[in-house]
């Protein structure tokens, strides 16, 4: 443990400052034009609009989600490993409640988006009009608020104690931590499969699946996953944190990366294999329409590349300890995991088939640098790593067997 404490010393734990004028000044060039770009294009095609910014609104919040449960997680099983690089999990989750923002456009668009929002058209639908009660205008941005709201007193509680405990280096802000982590477990998954209900499963009214939240929170945590790589090895490249984020974490993360690859597949396949089995049209339907034309394309390609692929990718011990290996692989899912979303709200709009339309790039990357800009500036407020944290030594000296 000396060695690695030894090592881990020549770290800094704080951001250089011409690092951070750097990648800040990146980030706001990336955000000013592609938010342009996506503003154009509002005025251009207002349902294509509507339609990329939901997905890429999606994407964006479903990684700083996922960072959440595992954060969470992490507290309720005690793990210490994950100590180094806790922060920037922690610090992703502070930028939850600027999505209310982000949400601004998606609830502009809901005549364009969701059909249950007509009410000429509800009245003449029987299964919509049982669903008015849930699914009307008002209702339904009022429990946007309530699922960022539930998002933000989880995380933020969480952060709060973390930087309190750099200070004190006291221990009951890590039990407090836990606290917070055990009801947020329960409610941070109802809302986010709520949210996921809302947003994207709403977009067919007619259709319904019980396993959907699963779904689509599994595909959260991946992302979310391959986001913490990328950032701890974007710091390594600058030459921040690479004795304290070492192969052995990485080797961890490269793990939980496969394991999590694997769940979604399953979560994913039950969802089609229950429902096809079943046979009940009202059922089915949403596949159906993912199986037309060019979109079956897409479907297979997910197996590909969601799944197979990287399946055989991760699976050898080399592989999730070789950085570069490990940096392609998240690249990759990340990829893919948009093009999941892409798949999931698309169909409605272009039935006919796979349409990629230039939005569908500029807008992913208008929401994740936004969320990126607070995400930089908070990190560069406090150490970047839990200092205060009794587990970091333990963390600094983990090993795999």
């Amino acid at each position: 443990m000396a060695a690695h404490s030894h090592n881990a010393a020549l770290d800094s734990f704080t951001l250089d400052e011409g690092l951070w004028t750097k990648v800040r000044n990146i980030i706001v060039f990336l955000f000013l034009v592609s938010a342009a770009a996506t503003a154009a294009g509002f005025f251009l095609d207002p349902k294509q609009f509507f339609h990329s910014y939901l997905a890429a609104f999606f994407f964006a919040t479903r990684i700083l989600l996922g960072a959440l449960f595992f954060l969470m997680a992490g507290y309720l099983a005690g793990a210490a490993w994950n100590v180094t690089f806790r922060r920037f999990s922690e610090t992703l989750v502070t930028c939850l409640p600027y999505g209310l923002i982000l949400f601004i456009p998606v609830a502009l668009g809901i005549s364009e988006l969701y059909i249950w929002s007509d009410p000429a058209f509800v009245a003449s639908d029987k299964v919509l009009t049982g669903k008015a009660v849930w699914l009307n205008p008002q209702f339904f941005m009022i429990r946007a608020v309530i699922y960022f709201a539930i998002w933000t007193f989880f995380g933020w509680g969480i952060y709060r104690n973390s930087i309190a405990q750099d200070v004190d280096k006291d221990v009951k802000h890590m039990h407090s931590s836990s606290r917070y982590a055990a009801p947020g477990m329960l409610l941070v998954f109802l809302a986010t499969s709520f949210a996921a209900f809302d947003w994207l499963m709403s977009l067919d009214p007619h259709w319904f699946s019980t396993i959907y939240g699963i779904y689509i929170y599994a595909g959260g945590g991946l992302a979310s996953m391959c986001t913490l790589i990328l950032i701890s090895l974007g710091f390594r490249r600058a030459g921040v944190l690479k004795n304290s984020i070492t192969e052995e974490h990485y080797h961890d993360l490269g793990k939980w990366m496969f394991a999590i690859t694997v769940f979604w597949t399953y979560v994913s396949f039950s969802q089609y294999m229950l429902y096809w089995y079943a046979n009940i049209p009202e059922e089915t339907i949403w596949f159906k329409h993912r199986f037309i034309g060019s979109w079956l394309t897409v479907s297979k390609f997910l197996v590909f590349g969601h799944f197979l692929f990287p399946l055989f990718f991760l699976i050898t011990r080399k592989t999730k300890r070789n950085l570069s290996t490990l940096a392609f692989m998240a690249v990759w899912l990340l990829t893919m995991d948009y093009l999941d979303i892409h798949w999931n709200v698309m169909p409605k709009l272009h039935p006919a088939g796979f349409a990629p339309h230039w939005l569908d790039f500029t807008a992913p990357v208008a929401t994740c640098s936004f969320y990126a800009f607070f995400f930089w500036n908070r990190l560069r407020q406090h150490a970047i790593v839990p200092v205060g944290d009794v587990r970091l030594y333990q963390a600094l000296a983990h090993h795999n067997l």
